[in-house]
């Protein structure tokens, strides 16, 4: 794994932005088009504004898909992962296609199974990825489920995690924070040919060290990564302060 610690959020944007430019430039020249997986949240804010600004990619030669989504939630809503991204992806950059999950499908079953199999039908280049403040890897709380091959699973959100999203102010409430997702699994997301973490700000220290220095576990589902061969991780002063050695 490849570790890289910037000196503030807005750096570390920039040159997670550049590092992604180039993984999605070097796709489209192998093989003329390019797959591409985003996060959300906002550790992805200054990443997304700085892959905004993005020219030297073609981007109506890569597709994009969604890492994972709340069920039961509209598009309207503010917290919503496909407004998020057709707001910092789809509406600066145009892509081919994005293939998003819509948590609020009248049969979820279905849709979980129609968008894996969009993205099962070839390999993906290149996954943006974050790590929640519980050491989740999209919505995979722990004990996270690392066998499992299926591409994208419907998962119970733990308090820690709903905890984050309200911290985050996209809810007033925690009681409005949905109790389940559809998220890529850890296996699907190991996948990628390379992999893009983005990981700024303190209160990601304390998953960052256990998830880098510990053991790979369900336990730390971010640990997973630590396996990956072409996993790069954008970390900030605060977000790296608890590794050793590192800050």
């Amino acid at each position: 794994m490849d570790i890289r610690i910037h000196d503030t959020t807005a750096e570390l944007g920039r040159a997670a932005a550049a590092q992604a430019e180039e993984l999605v430039r070097e796709a489209i020249a192998r093989k003329g088009a390019a797959r591409v997986i985003a996060a959300t949240g906002a550790s992805q804010f200054e990443f997304l504004a700085a892959l905004a600004t993005a020219r030297s990619v073609d981007w109506k030669k890569v597709v994009f898909f969604h890492l994972d989504e709340y069920v039961g939630l509209p598009e309207s809503h503010p917290a919503s992962f496909r407004r998020y991204l057709r707001e910092r992806v789809v509406a600066p950059l145009g892509p081919a296609a994005f293939h998003f999950i819509a948590g609020d499908a009248p049969d979820l079953e279905a849709e979980r199974r129609r968008v894996g199999a969009e993205l099962t039908r070839e390999p993906v280049d290149v996954a943006f990825v974050g790590i929640g403040e519980n050491g989740h890897l999209a919505f995979n709380d722990p004990p996270a489920d690392f066998q499992t091959e299926e591409p994208y699973l419907v998962v119970t959100l733990d308090e820690a995690c709903r905890r984050q999203q309200l911290g985050e102010g996209w809810f007033t409430s925690l009681d409005e924070v949905p109790r389940q997702a559809v998220s890529m699994s850890v296996r699907q997301i190991l996948k990628a040919e390379a992999i893009l973490a983005v990981v700024p700000d303190a209160r990601k220290a304390a998953a960052v060290r256990d998830c880098l220095e510990g053991a790979v576990s369900p336990r730390h589902p971010a640990s997973a990564l630590q396996g990956h061969p072409r996993t790069t991780l954008h970390l900030d002063r605060a977000s790296a302060s608890r590794l050793k050695g590192r800050a």
